[in-house]
């Protein structure tokens, strides 16, 4: 059987526990079909980068899937019908990641980008420089030569 990393994103009207029993609907039929599932994590409500029908948030949802494609093609084709899934993807990979996915470390084990310091002021980049400085002035009309 292959492994699969499948993420689906649902509609931010339906509870947690909605959520929930998603997962426990399509761990089924993968189930009926020879599959199984590994680890499930919630990624939580999440803000969308462009609507989608209408949303603009959605239930972020990853699982581990160890199937036969014919099973996950059963899954996806049952997913297409569900008005509560706006979006999902389902990507063969050689072996699952053990521990927590990148989604759900914490923001602080991240290094940061940014300008500021330990004390939370600016960083000595040198004197500030006006806009005009930086480029060369273009002459007006009615500016004398």
């Amino acid at each position: 059987m292959a492994l699969y990393e499948h993420v689906f994103l649902a509609r931010q009207d339906i509870s947690n526990q909605q959520v929930d029993q998603l997962v426990e609907q399509y761990r089924g039929v993968l189930e009926s079909n020879g599959g199984s599932v590994g680890k499930v994590e919630n990624w939580g409500l999440k803000t969308l980068t462009y609507r989608i029908n209408k949303n603009r948030k959605a239930y972020y949802t990853l699982m581990n899937i160890d199937a036969p494609s014919a099973a996950v093609q059963e899954m996806e084709r049952q997913m297409r019908f569900n008005e509560d899934i706006l979006r999902y993807i389902t990507i063969r990979v050689d072996e699952h990641e053990e521990g927590q996915s990148a989604m759900m470390q914490k923001r602080d084990d991240r290094p940061r980008r940014g300008g500021r310091d330990d004390r939370g002021g600016r960083e000595d980049r040198g004197p500030r420089r006006d806009r005009d400085d930086d480029r060369p002035r273009r002459p007006r009309d009615n500016d004398s030569e």
